[in-house]
């Protein structure tokens, strides 16, 4: 395969989902701008989590428990959290519960789209392994930004349960995340028997996650509104 192949097949499967969670938005997509903004910060968030795992490696070891909910769940979910929480949650456009799932999709898929790339390059991967790797670790990273946006809208948008879905756009990330890399790092050989039934409860649960946040919109009341007066 050619670099530009291999580039792209990389790159394909991160843009094609948050094209998808973008265009589920059914009240006000948001500016295209700022959506790419938040995916190229989530692409730049690769290099601090590198170093950042490299010295909690050093310091906690390589235990799969505390590697898979700690080092990588809890550092990676972490920061796209902290990204989106301090550049989006108190913007403007951030203007509708589905927005936190938009632009928290946006920054988990910048990360999965360049560490896919770098996972491309530096193993020569064929065409099969990156549409694996696109049913699961990009596809991963999209469900657990799906969850953390859900409750970051909640958050914003029913104030009196604020600090409840706060903690919950972060903690449950982080658990489902944990969950995923340590079914991989402790079923070698049976992994697929429980990654399959994992990846299909977490589809289902976003997808019912992004159905319960364009209900909850209130631009859909506006827009009922003016259909009725037309």
């Amino acid at each position: 395969m050619s670099v530009f192949s291999v580039l792209a097949a990389a790159i394909a499967p991160g843009v094609a989902l948050l094209a998808y969670f973008y265009l589920k938005d059914r009240y006000d997509t948001e500016p295209i701008h700022l959506v790419m903004k938040v995916f190229l910060f989530g692409v730049l968030l690769v290099f601090p989590v590198m170093v950042l795992q490299r010295a909690f490696v050093h310091a906690l070891g390589e235990n799969p428990f505390v590697f898979s909910f700690v080092i990588s769940a809890g550092i990676e979910e972490f920061l796209k959290w902290f990204l989106v929480y301090f550049i989006i949650y108190k913007h403007t456009s951030f203007d509708e519960p589905y927005d936190g799932i938009v632009y928290a999709v946006a920054a988990s898929l910048g990360f999965a789209t360049l560490e896919n790339v770098f996972y491309a390059l530096l193993n020569s991967s064929s065409i099969s392994t990156l549409l694996f790797r696109a049913l699961l670790p990009v596809s991963g990273h999209a469900m657990f930004g799906v969850i953390m946006g859900y409750h970051l809208g909640k958050a914003k948008f029913i104030t009196h349960r604020s600090t409840r879905h706060l903690a919950f756009s972060l903690l449950l990330p982080i658990f489902w995340h944990g969950v995923f890399d340590y079914v991989l790092a402790t079923t070698k050989t049976y992994w697929i028997w429980f990654m399959i039934p994992l990846m299909v409860f977490l589809w289902i649960r976003s997808l019912r996650k992004v159905e319960r946040a364009n209900e909850t919109s209130p631009l859909r009341v506006v827009q009922t509104e003016e259909q009725v007066k037309i």
